[in-house]
């Protein structure tokens, strides 16, 4: 719901403002092209207004509703509205809301929650809200009976003041929050298509890190599905970021997946953990990425148990981050869902073939070093060299 005529969404912050104000700065320019990038991509006419506090989009009133979802898709945005532009005098502001209220309020408590940016403007933000309400509730109480609620109202009609400009909306759409992509350095993101990885690969996008994208195939215990699931999550993704590189590492683990499944009955998950944990960290090394992230949530499979996840993070010197390693699952599917990731990520694939029947749960570093082949980390190494890039 937005004013008739809404030529403009106002865009909010959060974590941004916790910065000192060089940095702060700098990450609102991040911000900025990030939003230009997602107009751009998804062909909605606009331009980006770069304000402190209050970077804004002025679009057509035709494409006001894309505007909104494109802002409201943006790393490091709390929340988002649909405005009216009117002149920065009370008059046109009363006016304005009236009209707003005409086409959008149809019942229910409200209230007018304004604020002024410049406060050497001939009217304060008392005043707006008095004389606003007035005006509003005379535009509806033909139709209904209004009532006011300063605490808890069913409609809220904002309106933010600057020098040149006033802005009035009915409605604020949450955001992403995070920080704006771009602002932390690349990770290596190990995806394999399931409902997880995806998900945990949006959360760190989420907070400012570019995604390198590492695909290992796992040859006859993959397959032609296993593989496309997983390159159709990272297209769902890169909608959130269309100015990242559209590329996977896919890396040649056919012939360790299966020496681990015919040598290793104890702890061959975990060891193929390690493998995956190894690849990665050599990728980090030729792409100068931070870290690793997967999708792994604490006991929620018997090779993520904690004692497993000790064991296995033993394999690589660079940390590992797992965003969803609280997370429940149905709060993991419901994520999924919402960033478009979930379809894709279910269609059956073979990785479960390689799970032994008899599963470790309690693994410990010796006994399986003991049992796992002697030259795993080397093979993880030619895999890593034999890494194909693919253009997505």
């Amino acid at each position: 719901m937005h004013p008739p005529g809404a030529d403009t969404v106002l865009v909010r912050h959060g974590d941004l403002n916790t910065k000192s104000t060089s940095v702060k700065r700098y990450m609102e320019g991040l911000l900025v092209e990030h939003l230009g990038g997602l107009l751009a991509d998804r062909d909605v006419p606009g331009a980006v207004e770069r304000e402190w506090n209050r970077p804004r989009i002025h679009t057509d009133p035709e494409a006001i509703g894309a505007a909104l979802d494109a802002a409201t898709d943006a790393f490091g945005v709390v929340s988002a509205s649909a405005c009216l532009t009117v002149e920065p005098t009370k008059a046109a502001i009363v006016d304005g809301l009236e009209a707003t209220a005409r086409a959008c309020y149809d019942g229910g408590t409200f209230a007018v929650d304004a604020r002024r940016a410049e406060k050497d403007l001939p009217f304060t933000s008392a005043e707006i809200a008095e004389d606003g309400g007035s005006a509003i509730w005379g535009a509806v109480d033909d139709e209904f009976e209004p009532a006011v609620d300063l605490d808890d109202p069913d409609v809220t009609f904002g309106v933010e003041v600057r020098a040149e400009r006033a802005y009035l909306y009915v409605d604020s759409v949450s955001g992403p929050g995070g920080l704006p992509y771009g602002s932390q350095a690349p990770m290596v993101a190990l995806v394999s298509g399931g409902i997880d990885s995806p998900v945990a690969a949006y959360e760190i996008m989420r907070r400012g890190s570019p995604i390198v994208p590492v695909y290992v195939d796992l040859g006859d215990f993959g397959g032609p599905d296993h593989e496309a699931r997983a390159f159709e999550t990272l297209r769902s993704l890169w909608r959130y970021a269309p100015d990242a590189e559209r590329a996977v590492y896919r890396v040649p683990g056919g012939e360790t997946v299966s020496l681990l499944a015919e040598t290793m009955e104890e702890g061959r998950m975990l060891s193929l953990r390690r493998f995956f944990y190894r690849v990665a960290e050599h990728l980090a090394e030729r792409v100068d990425a931070a870290g690793i992230v997967t999708g792994e949530a604490l006991g929620q499979k018997s090779s993520q148990t904690a004692r497993n996840l000790a064991v296995t993070s033993r394999a690589t010197t660079l940390p590992i981050h797992r965003p969803l390693l609280s997370w429940d699952k149905q709060d993991i599917v419901a994520r999924a869902r919402e960033i478009d990731t979930f379809d894709d990520s279910t269609i059956p694939a073979g990785c479960n073939r390689i799970a032994p029947d008899r599963v470790e749960t309690n693994g410990r570093i010796e006994r399986l070093r003991e049992v796992e082949p002697d030259d795993l980390f080397e093979r993880a190494a030619d895999a890593a060299a034999n890494a194909e890039q693919l253009s997505l």
